[in-house]
């Protein structure tokens, strides 16, 4: 059963270990023993490095259909597009064809920085979440946008501009997540506070109506822990997953740079959500760098299933060195990764922070 779990493993995340260069096949020659014995121990003091599964592309999003076909979205890095990828594998996603599906404007609204955008299918419709500026003038007005698309594949058919998300504050909003449980849909967010204390907190509703949440908006989680105020006072990039009687919501904090890092809160799945004391919140990171495999930065993720429909894997994206190139949005290498999602004893996610892709 282990060889046979380790090959679905392998599959489903499509991730090539790179353990270093092995020596060379002896040849006809002799070799010299004593060069043999220094390059394998060259190649095992080099690090391992997981292999992408996109190059180049930040705050990854899967979604998969009942049917077991998966769509891609994120962030490009030059913020001016929202781009789609279908396959019918997880690694199929890898060298499927990303297809524009929307341009940011010229001017006025949604014409600068377009982050994080997430896939969601309700009430019959594709919808794309996403953060842009306000005003292309004003590049950090970043505000919540919506997208929809009544084709039954999203690849196809028109995406219409449904406008900003309404929350009971205009101000800075990113992230957008939605999920349904127990028949109702919610929407989990990153906006700054009203104290203006934080860059963002983490804040869930009801959502009514694709653009427009409930009365009651709750935060859940603000940057008051060590690793989440690195560089910046930052909750965001927030991620659901229901399992073991549990909601599990994932989420980055700190600077976008080798300091990002994620948390994990929960609440029992019989509670209030809307219920700030029904949230509870790890205090030190589950996922967070390793230089030792190559791992920088790790964060904004999200969660889907394997192949098979029942491992739970997760999506991220990382750096896969340290010394930057340009700033933290200037450069482009924040890459997506996948990996299996493994659970402790306790009902708990293992995101494997020691383990390789």
């Amino acid at each position: 059963m282990k060889l046979i779990a380790s090959v679905v493993i392998l599959i489903l995340t499509g991730a090539l270990i790179a353990c270093g260069n092995k020596a060379d096949t002896p040849s006809s020659d002799n070799q010299n023993a004593g060069a043999s014995a220094s390059t394998s121990e060259s190649a095992m003091d080099k690090p391992i490095t997981s292999q992408p599964l996109i190059t180049q592309r930040a705050d990854p999003f899967i979604h998969r259909t009942p049917e077991g076909h998966y769509y891609f979205i994120a962030t490009a890095p030059e913020f001016d597009r929202i781009e789609l990828r279908s396959a019918d594998s997880l690694a199929g996603l890898k060298t499927a064809e990303a297809k524009v599906v929307w341009r940011k404007h010229a001017t006025g609204a949604m014409g600068a920085n377009i982050w994080a955008p997430e896939l969601h299918y309700f009430d019959n419709t594709w919808y794309i979440y996403v953060a842009a500026a306000a005003d292309a003038e004003k590049p950090w007005l970043i505000r919540m946008q919506v997208l929809a698309n009544e084709s039954p594949d999203p690849m196809l058919g028109e995406w219409k501009e449904l406008g900003q998300v309404k929350t009971a504050r205009d101000s800075f909003s990113l992230d957008a997540t939605s999920f349904e449980h127990k028949g109702q849909r919610y929407l989990v967010w990153a906006q700054k506070d009203p104290e203006e204390k934080f860059n963002s907190a983490l804040y869930i509703a009801k959502l009514v109506s694709p653009t427009q949440v409930g009365d009651i908006e709750t935060e859940i989680s603000r940057p008051e822990l060590d690793w989440e105020i690195q560089g910046y006072k930052v909750n965001e990039g927030a991620a659901v997953i229901e399992r073991n009687g549990k909601v599990f919501i994932s989420y980055s904090g700190s600077a976008t740079d080798h300091r990002y890092a994620m948390g994990l809160l929960w609440a029992d799945s019989d509670s209030n959500l809307l219920d700030a004391a029904s949230w509870h919140k790890l205090p030190e990171p589950v996922f967070e760098s390793n230089p030792e495999l190559r791992r920088y930065g790790p964060g904004h993720n999200s969660f889907t299933l394997g192949d098979d429909g029942q491992t739970d894997i997760m999506v991220y994206h990382a750096r896969d060195y340290l010394e930057l190139q340009g700033t933290p949005l200037t450069d482009p290498n924040r890459h997506t990764y996948i990996r299996r999602l493994n659970w402790t004893g306790e009902g708990f996610p293992d995101f494997g922070q020691d383990k390789p892709d």
